[in-house]
């Protein structure tokens, strides 16, 4: 049984003492005061070795420049062969790559997109395979076409999953708030197939969810039996007086005078109580 190891070089004393020549390199490729300590160097191959130094720039923090120089053999001159910026052990790094299909959230897809599915998307499964009663029956039958692939068991539970657990779930504040589940809403129209007891659609153009599927455990303030509070016999409320703080009127009574055959008071002709 053979066993591949890592080949080990000797360091080349004249590659490990250009410090000096290794920072002038790293120098010429950063800006003005972002090359550091010497942080050591690492024997790359024969006569190879790189050195590296801190990189002091706050964008980068726990990298370092790595400038690896070399030497011709039987040279005496050594000469810089790379210069690169390289992150340290506990350097700060961008987050994983992650391809453009597992990037794709629910509402990303626009006008003239297009999401092919793949052909191992375990949602799906060949239309030839769905046997059971609650199979869609909505194909092409006109010209003996099925569909290539149907929604497999593990598609429909993801969907019930993630319906119920949405906004159209029990698990709402418009639901709590609801004076009834959607079950037991005129406008409710359940869904076809094994989700007729779990799900339907909501047929009410007031309602929040009008077009969208929601569970049979949901509900809103549009559901077709809630009930309107009014006062009996249409009479009005008694209206609610503040009584607490008033203002007091003094009232004034005229003076009275003679009163002429007509009944009017002459007030010029009036005198005063009390005098004969």
């Amino acid at each position: 049984m053979s066993r591949t190891r890592s080949r080990t070089f000797a360091v080349d004393q004249a590659c490990a003492a250009a410090v000096e020549l290794a920072r002038a390199a790293a120098e010429e490729i950063a800006r003005s005061g972002e090359v550091g300590e010497h942080l050591g160097f690492e024997s790359e191959g024969e006569r190879v070795v790189t050195h590296y130094f801190a990189c002091l720039d706050r964008a980068y923090r726990g990298w370092r420049w790595a400038i690896t120089v070399s030497r011709a053999s039987r040279a005496r001159n050594v000469t810089v062969s790379e210069t690169v910026l390289l992150p340290g052990g506990d350097a700060l790094l961008p987050p994983a790559w992650v391809p453009w299909s597992e990037r794709l959230r629910p509402g990303d897809l626009g006008v003239g997109d297009l999401l092919p599915s793949p052909e191992d998307d375990d949602r799906l499964a060949p239309g030839y395979t769905e046997t059971g009663e609650d199979v869609d029956q909505q194909m092409i039958f006109e010209y003996g076409l099925g569909r290539a692939r149907v929604l497999s068991p593990i598609g429909r539970d993801r969907a019930v999953r993630r319906w119920h657990a949405g906004e159209a779930g029990p698990h709402t504040p418009i639901a709590h708030a609801a004076p009834a589940q959607c079950s037991t809403c005129g406008f409710y129209w359940p869904l076809a197939g094994s989700l007729r007891l779990g799900f339907g659609v909501c047929a009410n153009e007031f309602a929040p969810d009008d077009g969208r599927v929601v569970a049979a455990d949901h509900g809103c303030g549009a559901h077709s039996e809630a009930a309107v509070v009014t006062t009996s016999g249409g009479e009005h409320a008694t209206p609610i007086l503040d009584d607490l703080g008033y203002d007091l009127m003094e009232e004034h009574a005229p003076a009275a005078g003679p009163v002429d055959e007509a009944g009017s008071v002459d007030e010029e002709g009036s005198e005063p109580l009390g005098h004969s």
